[in-house]
């Protein structure tokens, strides 16, 4: 009997037309107790549910599969998002804060979320990928458009053999989902398949380090498919990166950004306050300089406050007195203070490190920072633009179907190039329904056009993003923001800048899986990109 309370409630929802999440639950309630049965997971019903539909026992319900969705935060950006870690290698770095454990790649430890799944598969990335997208399928959520997120110790410094290899595997994992398993003959041929596959990677981040971003591991991770790169910045200040032994200065920093915005890539800082050597202020400052100054101007931001990890030289500089962190007050004060001048075109993607309360010896010992500040914000009246805060996805208590979509242009300078970010907002611009980032490089991209020439003469349209509870491909909901149409007015209102510019044609730094969108669009692929010459 236990076996059918799932089936039952499934089939019963569908026949009593129950559209709400407060009428499931009671109906949930009320089946297993006539059952003298315990109320079921929503991964247990989600599973049920599709095997329903496989048996063509019923027909999908989009209104069902909408409220039995658990933790729906992890897709509200529109993409479902998968990380991945790479097995240990050794790291060139010799940063004070981080921690080593002999099982883990540097910087990460045994007992984080992610690192624990992937510790459990061996670091396998097939099994990571196929578990994550299972658990997730099983809670609700569409899997059909992927973001993969490959984490662990300094990419760049992998073998180039092992990189190839654990990509490719991603992708065959990706291609597998729902079906046999494929495995392609070659990274070429499981990217090829993942084009048209149920389950696309429509984007692909890497982490890595300034000093380790050159023309040619540009290309290299274009040829991966990446489109979003973490580099492991921490601070702007070269007495910091010094103390904390970073092993590169800011230059770096400067000329990594300019070499992968002219790749078209997305850029995605790690910084970290509470450093030895800094100050509450001091962070404030390098925070200000970080948005103030057009030779950085990142597209996306995670702030990990430094904390104490046992395995690492700074919590021994702790021990003996050395060092002192930062108190949580005042950190809380220093973040409040960042938070209010963030450009619009930034999205802060994080606000403290995904780490177990219980490995933090001092520092920011609070998981839930990011409502600490959002509270502190608001009883003093100051609100954050970053692109987080203002996703029709995080507002629920706005109506993505009743807004009147206006778009906002938003040009600045950044990197040795002009960037528009062209924006679908309410007319109070409180949320962002979609996005696009249109740069326009400048004579100074040559380093980059030395390994990916198919650029000479293009503009680049580094991200285009409609956001919104991801609706799955071919599908459409009136309450949400995604298949509207949205990112094609996007797409032509940057060609049109992008000629009246003079440039001759417009490359899009696209996802594997997003390609077929850009086709419909009269893109070609050339190279790792897809491009178009304007009329």
């Amino acid at each position: 009997m236990k076996k059918d309370l799932e089936s039952l409630i499934i089939q019963k929802a569908i026949k009593e037309r129950i559209y709400s999440a407060k009428d499931f639950d009671r109906l949930k309630r009320r089946v297993a107790s006539g059952l003298k049965l315990p109320k079921p997971s929503t991964a247990s019903l989600n599973i049920a549910y599709h095997k329903l539909i496989k048996s063509r026992k019923i027909k999908p319900s989009p209104e069902l599969e909408r409220i039995m969705v658990r933790r729906a935060v992890r897709t509200l950006s529109g993409i479902a998002p998968i990380t991945v870690l790479t097995k240990p290698f050794p790291c060139p770095g010799r940063c004070v804060y981080c921690p080593t454990e002999a099982t883990m790649p540097k910087s990460y430890l045994s007992n984080e979320p992610a690192a624990m799944r992937a510790l459990y598969l061996n670091f396998n990335p097939f099994a990571q990928v196929a578990k994550r997208l299972q658990a997730m399928r099983d809670n609700g959520h569409p899997v059909d458009k992927l973001e993969l997120i490959v984490k662990g110790g300094t990419w760049s410094a992998y073998p180039e053999k092992y990189k190839h290899w654990f990509i490719k595997r991603c992708f065959d994992a990706a291609n597998s989902f729902g079906r046999k398993n494929r495995s392609a003959k070659n990274l070429q041929a499981a990217q090829k398949i993942n084009q048209t596959a149920a389950s696309r990677v429509i984007g692909l981040t890497l982490e890595t380090r300034p000093d380790w971003v050159t023309p040619k591991e540009i290309a290299g991770m274009r040829a991966l498919g990446a489109t979003r790169v973490e580099l492991g910045v921490q601070s702007l200040d070269d007495d910091i990166l010094e103390i904390v032994k970073r092993g590169h200065l800011t230059d770096w920093t400067i000329y990594a950004t300019h070499l992968l915005k002219d790749a078209g890539f997305k850029v995605d800082y790690h910084m970290m306050p509470g450093l030895p050597g800094s100050t509450p202020a001091k962070d404030v400052a390098i925070f200000k300089k970080l948005f103030d100054d057009p030779r950085f101007r990142p597209d996306m931001i995670k702030i990990y406050p430094c904390v104490l990890l046992p395995n690492s030289e700074l919590f021994n500089w702790w021990k003996r007195g050395k060092f002192v962190p930062v108190s949580e007050k005042n950190l809380v004060t220093a973040l409040v203070k960042i938070k209010s001048f963030v450009p619009r075109y930034v999205r802060i993607s994080r606000l403290v490190r995904d780490f177990p309360a219980p490995a933090v010896s001092a520092g920011a010992m609070a998981t839930n920072l990011r409502q600490v500040i959002q509270e502190r914000m608001k009883t003093l009246g100051i609100k954050c633009q970053c692109l987080r805060c203002r996703e029709i996805g995080h507002n629920p208590g706005i109506d993505a179907a009743k807004i009147k979509p206006k778009l906002f242009t938003d040009k600045y300078s950044a990197s040795g190039g002009t960037e528009y970010f062209l924006s679908f907002e309410d007319a109070r611009r409180r949320v962002v329904l979609g996005f696009l980032r249109l740069r326009l490089p400048s004579s100074s991209n040559q380093a980059v056009l030395s390994t990916l020439p198919e650029l000479e003469g293009a503009a680049l349209i580094r991200e285009l993003h409609v956001y919104g509870q991801q609706i799955e491909l071919g599908k459409s909901a009136k309450t949400a923001s995604q298949h509207k149409g949205l990112g094609r007015i996007l797409m032509n209102q940057a060609e049109s800048i992008a000629k009246k510019n003079g440039f001759s044609k417009i490359a899009v730094i696209a996802g594997i899986g997003v390609r077929e969108y850009y086709k419909c669009l009269g893109y070609a692929q050339t190279g790792s990109f897809m491009i178009k010459k304007p009329r």
